[in-house]
């Protein structure tokens, strides 16, 4: 139903825009907005009365998450009896009905999901991430969690109009011709409106949800007091260190709560693919005024939904090739400029008629030292080279790793030096048993997943998993080749003046990426489906395995974790 009502990155020598409008030179935008943009005189990125510009919002903000996981910050009683209501009566209906039968994990899944929901937004947050860490959680839990990204029940539009009115200081109709009641999407946070402004451009209006802000703030601080209690109880949360899970969650959804810095994330990473030259990956420009902490207006961009990959291809769109230039525009973001977007899913992106993609929602984005970019750096291209000293002193400075480890222990220990084994000549008994040590090994070195990791390992797997449906003939090493390729030329003086590595001499190794997905030396070709038959005869070997020993799933997440990796 519609009513009808009476800072950014800073590249060196940028290289010169495509004909166009004048803000392609300051940002990757569609080629014909509604409006420029022109950073300088966009009104919300420097404050109005008491409040600060955009990089003091970002440091308050900062402060807040690290202020509401401090130890001593005590959880309201009332809200952790409530949480334990919820998911303690799904647990107690699953261990009747449904515990140590063939859907034991679907079961506790379709459970989980609607105590997820009903409490609210902080937990309905939690779960979306989840969904969006296919080969990292179980995929019967990221399957059940997917409903979480736009199946929220949406808020009454009075609520919504209130929350308009009172960010943008305006009665409705003096801002907008027309308002679509019904919205586009709605997820935890906030929900998005297509509407119409006074001035004739069409938008698409995002709007926090009432009250959000401060459910937020008492979650966290629950989570926060409990996320110490799991460490060392059990393997997997000593790998993901649920502290630092639980201060990566603050911090993100704490600036999630600021619109204005969300616009800011839009420039800074726009501003990204245009120092770069890649233009395969546009932003919507948000709006130089209609931006508020709680309402942001920007332009509207259409497209393919990403997960509809048999329209693109009857539309004559190469969903290789866009896949491709995703994971490229990806990489230099995060190895090149140290910021990138933080939540990859088929929701966030459209492939567009001219087959660019383009990239929504930027409430999430991973942003990285000088020290911590170099060494993302060091490990993709030690990644590329099969240089293992390489790639464990980077996973080392990013924290992974305690920064006293003996690098070289590390590699003997986890036979990282010895040749890949095929884990289809394994049985399942022999590949859980490989699992253990190494798993014993982590643990004994103090390993866990630094908070940025986590997001660039997400980001990763899922544009992997996307070759199943953009790119499932495609020669696997081919695609490896070509992106080593494009930034040994685009990138190849930079990557050697910053970490000593020439990656024009430094040949990739073909041979080391075959090995490791479990094919014979001298293999031409390797598509995705020829990956998945091995994926699904070492899945069901270790179903066989963990229905006949009744263990946990952890380590068979472990497993498909490893494998879904390539490289």
């Amino acid at each position: 139903m519609v009513d009808h009502l009476t800072h950014a990155a800073d590249p060196a020598e940028p290289p010169t825009p495509p004909d166009g409008p004048a803000d392609l030179a300051v940002g990757a935008f569609s080629a014909a907005g509604p409006w420029l943009v022109d950073p300088a005189a966009m009104s919300w990125r420097h404050g109005r009365g008491t409040e600060g510009d955009v990089d003091a919002l970002r440091e308050q903000a900062a402060r807040l998450a690290r202020a509401l996981v401090r130890p001593a910050h005590l959880p309201s009683l009332a809200r952790v009896l409530s949480v334990g209501v919820r998911l303690g009566g799904a647990l107690v209906a699953w261990g009747r009905t449904e515990r140590g039968t063939p859907t034991s994990r679907a079961g506790l899944s379709r459970r989980l999901r609607p105590a997820f929901e009903r409490l609210g937004p902080t937990y309905i947050k939690l779960g979306q991430i989840i969904s969006a860490g296919e080969g990292i959680f179980p995929e019967e839990l990221v399957r059940e969690f997917r409903l979480l990204r736009d199946r929220v029940p949406p808020e009454p539009f009075p609520l919504v109009r209130r929350t308009l009115e009172e960010d943008l200081g305006r009665p409705l109709a003096a801002v907008f011709t027309s308002f679509d009641r019904t919205p586009l999407a709605s997820a935890s946070i906030a929900q998005v409106h297509r509407a119409t402004l006074r001035t004739g451009e069409r938008v698409v209006v995002k709007v926090q949800r009432s009250r959000v802000a401060s459910l937020v703030r008492r979650d966290i601080a629950a989570m926060a007091w409990i996320a110490p209690q799991l460490v060392g109880r059990i393997p997997v949360t000593a790998l993901t260190n649920p502290p630092a899970l639980v201060d990566l969650f603050a911090e993100t959804i704490v600036e999630e709560l600021d619109f204005r810095l969300e616009a800011q994330n839009m420039l800074d990473i726009a501003a990204v693919f245009a120092g770069t030259g890649q233009r395969a990956v546009v932003v919507p420009r948000p709006h130089p005024d209609l931006v508020t902490r709680r309402v942001l207006v920007m332009e509207e961009l259409h497209g393919f939904p990403w997960g509809d990959p048999a329209s693109m291809r009857d539309a004559g769109i190469d969903t290789a090739a866009v896949l491709r230039s995703s994971l490229i525009s990806f990489l230099e973001g995060a190895l090149l400029y140290g910021v990138f977007h933080g939540d990859l899913h088929g929701g966030n992106l459209l492939v567009q008629a001219d087959g660019t993609v383009a990239l929504l929602d930027f409430g999430i984005t991973g942003r990285l030292d000088p020290a911590k970019r170099q060494a993302f750096l060091r490990l993709e291209v030690g990644a590329s080279t099969n240089n293992v000293t390489a790639q464990v002193e980077a996973l080392r400075d990013l924290g992974a790793l305690p920064p006293d480890i003996d690098v070289a222990r590390v590699i003997a220990d986890l036979g990282l030096d010895r040749p890949a084994v095929d884990p289809t000549t394994l049985t399942a008994d022999e590949m859980m048993a490989e699992l253990r040590e190494v798993t014993k090994a982590l643990l004994g070195y103090g390993a866990h997943l630094p908070k940025e990791l986590m997001l660039f390992v997400k980001d990763m797997l899922f544009l992997n998993g996307a070759m199943a449906t953009m790119a499932p003939d495609v020669d696997i090493l081919g695609e490896v080749l070509a992106v080593v390729t494009y930034f040994t030329e685009h990138h190849g003086e930079r990557i050697a003046r910053e970490i000593g590595f020439d990656v024009t001499t430094d040949a990739i190794d073909l041979e080391g990426y075959r090995a490791a997905m479990g094919f014979a030396d001298g293999t031409e070709t390797i598509t995705f489906r020829d990956l998945q038959e091995r994926r699904e005869l070492i899945r069901k070997r270790l179903d066989h395995h963990h229905r006949a020993q009744g263990r946990t799933p952890f380590l068979r997440a472990v497993a498909r974790t490893v494998l879904r990796r390539p490289g």
